[in-house]
């Protein structure tokens, strides 16, 4: 069920205070309520900690990370939790967490600090293991050593379900990787892992009743026993995992082991060229496999959801079989709307046999199956909301999808309580359970996805976790500049992985004129990638390009676009503004003929020298619009035409990337003109 929080005014109206709050509590998500006090507590190598109350191995083992965790923060060895009098930090435990986890279970926590010492307690061990992710972002660095700011903090969740879809079907994401994203969504509070184990491009789990289904996987995917392993180690930070097996579409792995399932009878592999088809749901021996694979699959992982997809069912090849059409004509089923619903109503039912509720994507739901299911609306937030009228629970993925390249503001922006969901009653509210960030794996491989999931996960799990109240977009982003930074204490690789992707495309140590350039470029947004793909998508393509490199958000372009307004808003007086302005459009006047030889001398960058070039001639634009502001001179018109022009070109997409400084420059070609700001 929803909780109601309240969050003190200074999170939330002034938005000085908020910011005064931000620079000393760096916290993401924002607690539900925070108090400072005075004072601060020193963390020294004396630092000591000790539990009382309930004692599970959930906190015990939470415990042992954080004592590891905190002295990789400190570069202090720090000892393990003891018995001792007068600890720094005390924790106490009302009570176990259940064996494994439920949804609604109570994760509250309160955190009080002193100059002195620090209490933790909690209902459930859950809650201590979120109020030991709060402390370790409150230790600082100051001039005395190492501290934690007095504060009261009383913390819970506003949504039970919090979580991160991961595709591990069209990329394999080796378990390593897994493991460390598992650290980052522990972090930020995140408690579901949902993995997409299956796709038209590879099938991801062992089975040992279907051993011929990992064909379909070119010889990539988990074992069992690393699947039990990624469990545990999920569980013992908390997060829960919930396997999506994706049917009766996006199924074509399935077939290449057994091709008996398709609607097209043939020979299947994996390969780009591929004919499309999906599962046969008119066969008896389709729900006779399918009963089989869930019985083992409901052992394999413990949760009590399960994911069926059910999305995006391109029913022609069910038109294009006789057998299949006549079924339908001898059972009344009158279109493939209903027939996927009669697929659904049979899994439905052997996911119950095996004491598993059903999971899928907008396509199922239906009035002919039971409440318990519950919906993943990619839709929207009227798509969740008509599923809560009809009494079914919903998650919201709409505007969530990491793999969009949105900026961190536009997922932050999207509530899954606002639009139409807003005018639910109280009951209906209730059967909003919360949402989860996706990262689809198009363009995602081992060695880039940390850059494409964090730190931007963050701002969806705020959402999910904090108030609704929290809304300042400057402080989320002051707060994920201060998380980025941290979430490689827990060995993510989102910021380190740029240096050796940048020496194999330049082909030296000599990467800071290809790092200059690529710091203002992002990939193109929504679907357009994959829209300008000639052909076949090729899924076994090298994924090396800058494209791959480039992050979804440029800081150092929204950082400029922000120093260009508050100059133009100050009438052009904030020298601060302007001198940071000149410094960077200087840099990047002067990088194209540095560039220019590595470029040419790399067949993976050849394709980016426009975007240098366009680079430098934007900075020179914006060079000289700063200097008919200097003079408070008007620039002249045919002058203006001209530069805008050239900027409005320089927008256009070009490999896949987008130039993100051309908007700000022409801000100041426009301000040029002698117009007044608004």
């Amino acid at each position: 069920m929803r909780i109601e929080l309240v969050i003190l005014a200074l999170l939330s109206v002034s938005h000085t205070a908020l910011g005064q709050t931000a620079q000393r509590l760096n916290l993401m998500p924002m607690p539900a309520s925070v108090q400072l006090e005075s004072g601060q507590l020193p963390i020294g190598q004396s630092f000591s900690i000790a539990i009382s109350g309930h004692r599970d191995a959930l906190v015990d083992k939470g415990v042992e990370r954080f004592i590891a965790q905190l002295s990789k923060q400190t570069g202090m060895l720090l000892g393990a939790a003891s018995e001792k009098n007068n600890p720094t930090l005390s924790v106490k435990v009302e009570r176990g967490s259940a064996g494994e986890e439920r949804v609604g279970e109570d994760e509250s926590y309160q955190l009080r600090v002193t100059s002195s010492e620090g209490s933790l307690s909690a209902p459930t061990s859950l809650g201590i293991l979120h109020g030991l992710q709060t402390f370790l972002q409150l230790v600082h660095t100051g001039p005395d050593g190492f501290y934690v700011p007095a504060v009261t903090i009383n913390d819970q969740p506003r949504f039970m379900w919090r979580g991160l879809l991961l595709d591990v079907a069209r990329h394999y994401i080796p378990l390593d990787v897994l493991k460390r994203n598992l650290d980052g969504m522990a972090m930020v509070k995140m408690n579901v892992l949902h993995l997409h184990l299956s796709d038209d491009q590879g099938f991801r789990v062992e089975s040992s009743r279907y051993p011929r289904l990992t064909l379909g996987s070119d010889g990539m995917y988990y074992t069992q026993s690393e699947i039990r392993d990624l469990i545990a180690y999920a569980r013992d930070r908390g997060i829960r995992v919930m396997p999506e097996f994706d049917m009766p579409a996006h199924s074509l792995s399935w077939f290449v082991g057994y091709p008996e399932l398709a609607s097209t009878p043939g020979v299947y592999k994996i390969d780009p060229a591929a004919p499309y088809t999906i599962m046969d749901p008119t066969r008896e021996g389709t729900y006779k496999f399918l009963d089989k694979f869930i019985r083992e699959m409901a052992k394999l992982f413990p949760d009590p959801y399960f994911h069926i997809g059910g999305d995006e069912v391109n029913g022609k090849p069910w038109d294009d079989n006789p057998k299949i059409q006549a079924f339908m004509h001898s059972h009344g089923i009158k279109t493939n709307q209903d027939l996927q619903a009669y697929f659904n109503q049979n899994l439905e039912k052997i996911l119950k046999k095996h004491h598993k509720i059903m999971v899928g994507w907008d396509e199922i739901l239906r009035p002919d199956l039971p409440k318990t299911i519950v919906v993943q609306s990619w839709r929207g937030q009227e798509s969740l909301a008509t599923a809560a009228q009809q009494g079914y629970s919903g998650i919201l993925s709409f505007g969530y999808y990491l793999d969009l390249m949105w900026p961190a503001s536009r997922h932050y922006a999207v509530d899954p309580m606002s639009g139409a969901a807003s005018t639910l009653n109280p009951e209906q509210k209730s059967r909003i359970l919360g949402g989860e960030a996706c990262m689809w794996s198009e363009w995602i491989s081992p060695e880039n996805i940390d850059s494409r999931i964090w730190p931007r996960a963050a701002a969806i799990a705020e959402r999910l976790w904090s108030p609704q109240t929290v809304q300042d977009v400057s402080s989320m982003y002051g707060r994920l500049e201060e998380l980025s930074w941290r979430l490689e204490w827990v060995g993510l690789t989102h910021r380190s992985h740029e240096i050796p992707m940048f020496e194999r495309m330049t082909g030296t140590e000599d990467i800071e004129a290809l790092r200059t350039l690529a710091a203002v470029l992002e990939p193109v947004k929504d679907y357009s990638r994959m829209q300008a793909v000639s052909g076949n998508w090729d899924f076994r393509a090298p994924l090396n390009r800058l494209v791959d490199l480039a992050n979804p958000e440029s800081e150092t372009a929204r950082k400029f676009r922000g120093n260009v307004e508050r100059y133009i808003h100050s009438r052009f007086q904030d020298q601060e503004a302007e001198k940071s302005i000149r410094s960077l459009l200087t840099t990047w006047r002067d990088n194209d003929q540095k560039l220019e030889p590595i470029l040419e001398g790399s067949f993976l960058l050849r394709e980016v020298t426009p975007l240098s070039r366009e680079l430098s001639i934007a900075a020179t634009t914006g060079l000289l619009a700063l200097d008919y502001l200097d003079r408070s001179q008007t620039s002249p018109p045919d002058w203006r035409a001209q530069r805008l022009q050239e900027l409005n070109q320089a927008t256009a997409a070009k490999a896949a990337l987008l130039l993100t400084i051309t908007d700000p420059v022409k801000e100041l070609v426009e301000a040029s003109a002698g117009l007044q700001p608004q």
